[in-house]
């Protein structure tokens, strides 16, 4: 059972992916990162808001007496706003990554094939040209 555990690990498929996934989750932060130092001040500015603070007061909430707010219920639609363009990001390099794999395998495919043999028809010919002498 071992031995077949370590079969199936060891396929390329499955590492293939494992790579593929470690690369995603660090990719994710870069996005995140960008997004969230760079196009949220930037939209924010052209706002005067924070993307991240922006958000509808369904109830509002009342401060205590250390000076937090409790009790309020808001939507957050900033914070959706910031993973929307963080999923845009992400979903366009994936799209661009994909489309110069695509172009690279088209390249390998348009290499030049060997002429092919001679037809069935050439054969039988040749079969009843040797078997006539």
């Amino acid at each position: 059972m071992l031995k077949e555990f370590k079969e199936f690990a060891m396929k390329g498929n499955l590492v293939d992916i494992a790579v593929a996934f470690v690369m995603g989750a660090a990719f994710n932060k870069v996005v995140t990162s960008f997004t969230g130092g760079i196009v949220s001040p930037l939209v924010g500015l052209i706002f005067n808001s924070d993307f991240n603070d922006l958000k509808y007061v369904l109830k509002p909430g009342t401060l205590d007496e250390a000076g937090n707010l409790t009790g309020e219920i808001a939507v957050l639609y900033g914070s959706f706003i910031t993973n929307l363009i963080d999923f845009i990001i992400v979903a366009f390099v994936m799209f661009m990554i994909i489309k110069a794999i695509n172009k690279m395998k088209k390249k390998e495919e348009a290499a030049p094939t060997p002429p092919a043999g001679p037809t069935q028809e050439e054969l039988l010919i040749q079969i009843r040209d040797l078997l006539k002498k």
